[in-house]
């Protein structure tokens, strides 16, 4: 039996609940958590309080306690005034929604720490909480922040040459980090044949092939001659050769980069290619009722879940990248989860050697370096 919860609206110090409808999205592969809310009473008057721009903040309220899920701003609100009564909607995003309208300051920075590349990128939009999760914080490449670059692709861009990604969190931190393959699974979702133990109301998994390769070749070309900056002296041609040992069938593709210099970031983009790949070529949908797990934890991207279901010969660990609170009368208050397999997403910026369990029915995952040292 799930507890009963309630959504939380707080705009200038004024909290509202009982909302008619609401959708909450959450992804770490789209900029931007959002939510739209929609209230339906015979009268109501509007605080001044609640106007586009306004500061928000959605909680998930239960058995008197409140969790906070989003905070940002306030982008639109419409308010519909009919013989029968009045309907409210608002909706907006989190801290990344201004990030992705505006545009970032022209800079060119170089050998700056990411903290401060960061901070020149945000800070003049309103964003102040700051994270960087993150052993090494030295800028490993120059980044340029062009005109009509808007604020998002810049710090996107500085994440990922330190092998990172932006995301915000509830609280409105804008982390700076990689995704944690060694925390426990914080629930383990069933699906029986028979229907006994099944705490899950749907199960979708979609694998597809398209964009899938055995074996990646990358080309490059280094400078002949060169000296330092890891390029081979003396050779023209860079061969970089990757395998995703999870194809069961032979499908090649072959890159030609002209920026892989070496051998090392002829590696690296090989890797990437196999990885989004992967990326897109799993996907494991679940939904499940209320908004928190069976031990009381609110569902958020970054968890691993275990999952088992016998109609899809599923027993492993996934992980979650997208989860989306949905309540209206139609179908109650309902979570959908979006899963990928475990340890695939950004395989090159997690350089961990310590091995969780999976399930029989996870691919093995792995990216076999083929190059052979200095062949």
């Amino acid at each position: 039996m799930h507890t009963p919860v309630e959504v939380e609206v707080l705009i200038g110090g004024k909290a509202q609940r009982g909302w008619t409808h609401y959708d909450i999205d959450s992804d770490l592969f789209i900029p931007a958590d959002a939510y739209r809310m929609s209230l339906s009473k015979t009268r109501m008057v509007l605080p001044p309080e609640v106007k586009e721009g306004a500061a928000v903040e959605v909680r998930l309220v239960r058995e008197g306690t409140s969790t906070t899920v989003l905070s940002g701003s306030l982008d639109d609100r419409e308010l519909d005034v009919h013989k029968n009564g009045q309907d409210l909607q608002l909706s907006g995003r989190d801290g990344a929604g201004v990030l992705l309208d505006c545009s970032t300051p022209i800079l060119s920075m170089r050998q700056l720490s990411l903290g401060d590349v960061v901070t020149k990128i945000v800070r003049p939009l309103g964003v102040t909480r700051i994270r960087i999760d993150a052993e090494n914080k030295i800028l490993r490449e120059k980044v340029n922040l062009e005109p009509g670059d808007t604020a998002w692709d810049s710090l996107r861009r500085a994440a990922e040459a330190n092998g990172l990604w932006p995301w915000f969190d509830p609280d409105g931190t804008l982390v700076v980090g990689r995704p944690r393959y060694d925390l426990p699974p914080v629930a383990t979702l069933v699906l029986n044949s028979d229907g006994k133990g099944n705490n899950v109301e749907r199960l979708s998994e979609r694998r597809s092939i398209s964009e899938r390769y055995s074996e990646v070749t990358v080309l490059g070309q280094a400078h002949a001659g060169g000296t330092g900056g890891g390029e081979r002296s003396g050779r023209n041609n860079v061969r970089a050769k990757v395998r995703d040992d999870g194809m069961t069938v032979y499908r090649p593709k072959v890159v030609v980069d002209h920026e892989a210099i070496n051998e090392e970031v002829a590696r690296a983009r090989g890797r990437k290619i196999i990885s989004d790949a992967r990326l897109r070529g799993y996907t494991l949908t679940a939904t499940v009722l209320g908004h928190y797990t069976e031990d009381g934890v609110a569902w958020m991207p970054g968890q691993r879940i275990s999952v088992k279901s016998e109609p899809h010969g599923i027993d492993g660990i996934y992980f979650l990248t997208g989860r989306r609170f949905t309540s209206n009368k139609r179908v109650g208050t309902t979570t959908t989860l979006t899963m990928k397999e475990d340890g695939v997403w950004l395989l090159d910026a997690h350089p961990s050697n310590r091995k969780h369990r999976r399930g029989k029915n996870s691919l093995p995952g792995r990216v076999v370096d083929l190059t052979g040292g200095s062949s």
